[in-house]
C-alpha cells in the first residue's frame, strides 16, 4: 500500500511537470501581445488565433484549450498560482449572468473600438492589444487576492468554450470513489468531480482536461471516455 502511495505521488509530480513545461512554451504569448503589442500593435491579431483556437477545440474536446494551449490560462498557472491566496472561488463568478455580461461586454468593447479605427488595421490590432491587457491586470488582481484561475471562469471564449462543452470527452466517476476529494484539491479550476459519483459522469463543463485528478485519485475512480490520463494513473496503480 505504501509502495502504492508513493509511486502515484511520483506520477502526479511527473504529470504536473510535464504539464508546466508545455505552459512554459504557450504563456510567452501573453507578454508577446500586452507588451510588444503597444509597440507593434498587429501582435494585437494573434488574439483572434486564440479565440479560433479555444472555440475549435472546444466543439471536439470541451475547454480542453484552457489546460495549456491558452497563453493567458498558462500564465495565470506558472506566475500567479505561486502567490495566489488560493481562496475558494465565489459561485458569483461561475454564474451565467455574470458570464453573459462579460462575453457581451468584451465583444461590444472590441466592436466599438474597430468600427471608430475606420478600417485602420493598426488601431483594430491595437484595439485588441487594450482588451488583452486590461483583461489581463483584472485577472491577475483577482488571481492574487482569490484564486489564480478565476479569470478564466469569466472569461468571454472560455464561456463559449463551456457551452461547446456538452458531452464533449467527460470526465466519468466510478462507484468506487469515496469522495476524499483528492480531485478537487489538485483541479485548477475548483471543481468537485466526486460530487458526481452516483451519476457517474461529471456534468461540470468547465473542466479543461488537465487529467491531474485522474492522476491524483488514490481509488483510481476516474477516467476519461477517450483515456485522456488514464496512462499516468494505470502506472501509479
Amino acid at each position: 500500500m505504501e509502495n502504492s502511495k508513493k509511486g502515484g505521488i511520483t506520477v502526479l509530480k511527473k504529470k504536473q511537470k510535464q504539464r508546466k513545461l508545455k505552459q512554459s512554451i504557450t504563456w510567452v504569448g501573453v507578454p508577446l501581445v500586452a507588451v510588444l503589442g503597444w509597440f507593434y500593435p498587429w501582435l494585437g491579431f494573434l488574439l483572434l488565433g486564440c479565440m479560433a483556437g479555444s472555440v475549435g477545440v472546444a466543439v471536439f474536446r470541451g475547454r480542453a484549450w484552457c489546460d495549456w494551449m491558452c497563453p493567458r490560462g498558462a500564465f495565470f498557472d506558472l506566475f500567479i498560482r505561486p502567490l495566489s491566496r488560493e481562496k475558494t472561488i465565489p459561485f458569483f463568478f461561475r454564474s451565467r449572468l455574470v458570464r453573459v455580461v462579460m462575453l457581451v461586454l468584451i465583444f461590444t468593447m472590441i466592436g466599438v473600438q474597430w468600427y471608430l479605427a475606420e478600417g485602420n488595421v493598426a488601431a483594430m490590432g491595437l484595439a485588441l492589444v487594450r482588451i488583452l491587457t486590461v483583461t489581463t491586470l483584472v485577472g491577475i488582481i483577482l488571481g492574487l487576492i482569490i484564486h489564480p484561475r478565476i479569470w478564466c471562469h469569466i472569461c468571454p471564449m472560455g464561456t463559449l468554450g463551456h457551452w461547446f462543452a456538452q458531452g464533449k470527452e467527460p470526465l466519468s466517476i466510478s462507484r468506487v470513489c469515496t469522495q476524499c476529494e483528492a480531485c478537487t484539491r489538485i483541479c485548477p479550476m475548483q471543481l468537485k468531480p466526486y460530487e458526481y459519483r452516483l451519476d457517474g459522469t461529471m456534468m461540470d463543463n468547465d473542466c479543461i482536461k488537465c487529467g491531474l485528478c485522474v492522476t491524483a485519485c488514490p481509488r483510481r475512480a476516474l477516467s476519461f471516455s477517450s483515456g485522456h490520463g488514464e496512462k499516468a494513473a494505470h502506472l501509479a496503480g
